[in-house]
């Protein structure tokens, strides 16, 4: 995946509470702010409730260090009866410093789902939707 440049989805300060012993910030909070930017694209293209269904090819390029600006970005890449699927980004600055290193990227994929947790047909979207 080539960098994302679009508005950050989330952009967060990494925290002490956030890290291990050594200083280095947990992957799972990382994989969190990641589903949760996926779950705002998702939520906002099918107009409802959609949820995390698989997280594909993450890799840890970099570490996150405490007191890092971590940034998420998002791409919707294709979108089918009842399910997208999201590119994600993340990217680290280090406080003092203007340059931005990716960290790490997935593929997730959503499924819209109604009231009773059963799927739901997305209605048209910005992308054209696979056949």
């Amino acid at each position: 995946m080539t960098e994302i440049y679009r508005e950050p989805i989330i952009r967060t300060t990494a925290m002490p509470a956030d890290a291990n012993a050594y200083g280095d910030i947990f992957g799972g909070w990382l994989v969190s702010l990641m589903d949760m930017g996926a779950g705002l694209i998702a939520a906002r293209h099918s107009h409802g409730r959609a949820v995390t269904i698989a997280l594909d090819g993450m890799q840890f390029h970099k570490p996150v260090k405490i007191g890092d600006e971590v940034t998420v970005y998002g791409d919707l890449q294709k979108v089918g009866r009842t399910s997208m699927t999201i590119a994600i980004e993340a990217w680290r600055r280090h406080r003092h410093e203007e340059e931005r290193v990716k960290v790490t990227e997935a593929i997730f994929t959503f499924v819209a789902i109604d009231d009773d947790g059963m799927p739901r047909p997305i209605g048209p979207g910005t992308i054209e939707q696979e056949k």
